[in-house]
């Protein structure tokens, strides 16, 4: 997703979205997404993962105070209801199984 369409594809999404905040040269973001692949598969039907870029989206990184990648942050109907920050799978997981 992007700064232009987030407000579609997030705040107006129905159901579980999980938005990937990550930048190309993390380190830690290219750990974590084959876990969020896999979550997505897992969830598949029951919650969307889409990434935002941090370096070409700083208005949308900003606007919800996104200081450290990986974030992972979770929109139940297009409110923000949660959020992980770090590659931690375990916690990850967690939250998945809690607002799927």
């Amino acid at each position: 997703v992007t700064d232009t369409d987030f407000e579609t594809q997030v705040e107006q999404a129905k159901g579980l979205t999980v938005v990937d905040f990550w930048a190309t040269w993390c380190a830690p973001c290219r750990m974590i997404a084959p876990v969020l692949d896999q979550l997505a598969a897992q969830y598949d039907g029951k919650a969307r993962v889409v990434k935002l870029d941090v370096d070409s989206n700083v208005r949308t990184a900003s606007r919800f105070n996104v200081r450290s990648i990986p974030t992972m942050l979770f929109f139940k109907d297009g409110k923000l209801v949660d959020q992980v920050i770090g590659a931690d799978k375990v916690k990850l997981e967690a939250k998945f199984k809690e607002h799927a």
